[in-house]
């Protein structure tokens, strides 16, 4: 007997990250933790999901630092922080 293993692809995965706000959230967490600031310092410049990557992006300033935060939507995970 011949057994296949069927892994579902990105598109069939159930989401944890399914909204905005949620990955807004994750950003927002994933900042305070790396650079030790207050939340109510934290602006939100954009975000955006990447349908085929299943990834979204979080654009967030404070002072004079902005960022760039990567989460694999997936998993809920950030992936990476960029500094622009």
């Amino acid at each position: 007997m011949i057994y296949a293993i069927v892994m579902p692809g990105i598109g069939l995965m159930s989401r944890r990250l399914k909204t905005e706000k949620d990955a807004i959230s994750l950003a927002i967490s994933g900042i305070i933790k790396k650079y030790k600031i207050e939340s109510s310092s934290v602006e939100i410049l954009e975000s955006k999901y990447h349908e085929d990557a299943g990834d979204w992006y979080v654009a967030l300033g404070w002072n004079d630092k902005r960022v760039i935060v990567k989460m694999d939507s997936v998993l809920a995970k950030i992936t990476e922080i960029n500094e622009i």
